[in-house]
């Protein structure tokens, strides 16, 4: 699919001016990003955390500091409840590392997602006062468990929901809720992710005086908020960055092991290998299996045992790639079949995998730029995965639709649900119905953005060290993009195991670098002569050896 640049005109004198004493270049990308003075420039680069922020400041967090303190002084078990994915999963070990650390008798409890799927259920709610729990903490889940949070009270158990996801119309009736998106709620930082929600309620138990010991926890904080895709500014970005310089470090066992069997060099670590290498690992514990192998990882002290479960995610991760690849080739078979016009892309099948139809879903909605619903069938209810385009909030849609379906909840990108099978067609036929108003007048194309175009004589290493000081990049704040035109193509050949990638060299007639193109193998045998990059400028390292190439994210034939 055509994809449109959008290049940026060039800065005002003014700002120019204002931001004198940074290289020009980098002038220029602060400014796409929003920041005409020095100051703001400098906070950004600086990953300052914004003010405000004082965990204290969060609703709830003040009553849920209190009845912690309470229980680990009585001894009462605490239970931290959380998800089964990254986020949650390292949300889990968070607070129960903190517990720990504290004196408090805890456990943590995570669901499985093919028995219990997502969130609370009364079932594991039941069994856990059973073995004499009577505080709960959910972790990445619970803001819109209203019936769930009710059967806890009944049951006599204390509930502290911190959740990130949007809430619902109702507000689960909680001892305490810890959620930033609560109507009234002024906490400024709104994105934080289910991880970085635990932090702040770790923060609190701690105590400003051993805030340093709090520091060793922001591995686990950058580890879960790339994973879960939150949006890398303000308060996320300061905790990510320095989460990155504790992981380059690593102090746990398993998340050492992790990066030996992901072949990582801990001193190398960035957001795009949490994203990409790690993020993914833990993730397929919980998409194939139960979660616990990654909760395990990230608590354990035993090089033995980290060893073991480090080799098992790595086995699941692949496992998890195969069964992405050939769910994603059937649902499109099926949404090629039934309308390839349209704007909502469906595909359900009983024989779908439900930890892995998310990641099948993301793959349609990236190749034909349309909102995705992927969704496993069972006997009685039909469970789905949703991934939507900028144009198109999921959540809002779904929300629209809340009286067909049993359970609902996500973000505008990414959702769930879950709805009786004799309600699935009048659910995507409303569903579709919102997506034609919305999306029905729109140019639905793909939008790339660049910062400026660039002669390759300008990519000199140098500019490296500056594009460095703009990371940690990623979701929310994405990586440096520069586009060089009528560029000649020198050399090039597809790679990789399939041949899914296009590696080549390209010149300006001065000076000749390397490219590689991800999952843009098709284009070897109609690349033209001459061609336009958007490209990102980085380093490559391949068996010790160094050297400066470009990262093709789109071709276009030069004009």
């Amino acid at each position: 699919m055509e994809k449109r640049w959008i290049i940026p005109p060039r800065l005002p004198l003014e700002v120019d001016h204002a931001l004198h004493g940074y290289p020009p270049i980098l002038r220029q990308i602060l400014y796409n990003r929003g920041y005409a003075t020095h100051e703001g420039a400098r906070s950004f680069l600086e990953a300052r955390t914004p003010p405000g922020t004082d965990p204290l400041n969060l609703s709830g967090v003040a009553p849920a500091v209190e009845r912690i303190q309470s229980a680990i002084r009585h001894a009462e078990p605490i239970a931290i409840y959380g998800d089964y994915d990254a986020d949650g999963v390292t949300a889990t070990a968070l607070l129960v590392e903190v517990l720990n650390r504290l004196g408090a008798d805890v456990r943590g409890y995570i669901p499985n997602r093919f028995d219990e799927g997502y969130g609370l259920n009364n079932e594991a709610l039941s069994s856990l006062r059973d073995q004499g729990i009577r505080l709960i903490i959910t972790v990445d889940c619970g803001i819109r468990s209203v019936s769930e949070a009710e059967h806890a009270r009944q049951l006599g158990i204390d509930l502290i929901i911190s959740d990130h996801h949007h809430p619902g119309p109702e507000i689960p009736h909680a001892f305490a809720v810890i959620n930033p998106k609560l109507p009234g709620d002024t906490f400024p930082e709104k994105d934080l992710a289910g991880v970085g929600l635990a932090y702040k309620l770790a923060c609190a138990l701690i105590g400003d005086d051993q805030a340093e010991s709090s520091t060793d926890l922001l591995d686990l904080v950058a580890l879960g908020t790339v994973a879960d895709m939150a949006p890398l500014v303000g308060e996320n970005r300061a905790l990510v960055r320095a989460g990155l310089e504790v992981l380059r470090r690593p102090r746990r066992q398993g998340i050492r092991s992790l990066m030996g069997a992901s072949g990582l060099m801990p001193d190398k670590i960035n957001a795009s290998h949490i994203g990409f290498v790690l993020g993914p690992r833990l993730n397929a514990a919980g998409r194939l299996d139960t979660a616990l192998a990654a909760l395990n990882l990230l608590l354990t002290s035993d090089l033995g045992e980290a060893g073991i479960l480090s080799q098992q995610l790595d086995m699941y991760n692949r496992e998890r790639q195969e069964i992405t690849r050939l769910i994603q080739e059937s649902a499109e078979q099926m949404v090629l079949a039934d309308d390839p016009q349209a704007l909502l892309l469906v595909a359900a099948h009983s024989d779908f995998n439900a930890g892995v139809v998310g990641l099948a879903a993301s793959r349609l909605c990236e190749k034909y730029y349309r909102p995705s619903i992927i969704a496993t069938r069972g006997e009685e209810f039909t469970r789905a995965s949703c991934r939507s385009i900028p144009e198109f909030h999921i959540t809002q849609a779904l929300d629209q639709c809340a009286d067909l379906l049993e359970h609902h909840g996500g973000h505008a990108a990414a959702a769930g649900f879950t709805v009786v099978n004799e309600n699935v067609d009048e659910l995507i036929a409303r569903l579709r119905l919102i997506a034609n108003q919305e999306l029905g007048e729109l140019d639905l194309r793909p939008v790339l953005q660049s910062d400026m175009e660039l002669p390759l004589n300008e990519l000199k290493p140098e500019l490296l060290n500056y594009l460095d000081w703009l990371q940690p990049t990623g979701y929310g704040n994405r990586a440096v993009h520069f586009v060089s035109r009528n560029l000649r193509v020198t050399r090039s050949q597809a790679v990789g195991r399939d041949g899914s990638h296009l590696k080549m060299s390209v010149s300006d007639g001065r000076i000749t670098y390397d490219a590689i193109a991800f999952r843009q193998g098709h284009w070897l045998d109609d690349l033209p002569t001459h061609v336009d990059l958007l490209y990102e400028f980085e380093t490559n390292e391949y068996n010790g050896r160094v050297s400066l190439q470009l990262n093709v994210r789109d071709i276009k034939p030069s004009s």
